[in-house]
């Protein structure tokens, strides 16, 4: 198979797990079910997707749910999330080990699967960071997806823009959902 024939599955691939996203709305879905199906759509572990959602001038996760009750970024800060929130500017960094960055977040124990345990705390080397906002409408939050591992290598694959723009269109549906309404029970 052509690399171009690879390159055309994966899209059609990514088109459809679109489709499944958009397909949820209609079920009012957890945040938990709209990350793990986050997740699929980019080959990461579900502990590799955090959503955060604004209230009252800050960001708060809503998944993990582990890190609901972690505390609060404050747009105004450092964080990738606050800024990402404040230009809405989507990051995209296959080296982000090498960025100075608040790693408090990366410490946290989930729950996870058995899959997930060994990389619990592992630190993040590679991210995606994109606001959570419809169409040129106001930003409700943050998405981001992360590769963890002890190196970059070890992290797996590089995230390509390909992979940006699918997080980016995720990002649109999450938008959409009841759950990233400001005061939304979760």
């Amino acid at each position: 198979m052509s690399s171009t024939s690879t390159q055309s599955s994966a899209v059609k691939a990514a088109k459809v797990s679109v489709t499944e996203l958009e397909s949820m709305l209609s079920e009012s879905p957890s945040p938990d079910r709209v990350c793990l199906k986050v997740a699929q759509m980019l080959r990461v572990r579900r502990s590799e997707v955090a959503l955060l959602r604004l209230d009252k001038g800050s960001l708060r996760f809503i998944f993990p749910p582990e890190l609901r009750s972690a505390g609060v970024l404050p747009l105004t800060g450092t964080a990738v999330a606050a800024r990402t929130a404040a230009t809405r500017t989507p990051l995209q960094s296959n080296t982000f080990m090498r960025v100075r960055h608040v790693s408090l977040f990366e410490g946290v124990k989930q729950g996870a699967e058995e899959e997930d345990r060994s990389l619990d705390q592992m630190p993040i080397q590679k991210i995606m960071s994109v606001a959570v906002a419809p169409s040129g409408g106001t930003v409700m939050g943050v998405v981001q997806v992360s590769r963890k591992g002890l190196d970059a290598s070890l992290a797996g694959a590089d995230f390509t823009s390909d992979d940006l723009k699918l997080l980016e269109q995720a990002a649109e549906i999450l938008a959409r959902m009841p759950f990233m309404q400001e005061g939304a029970e979760i």
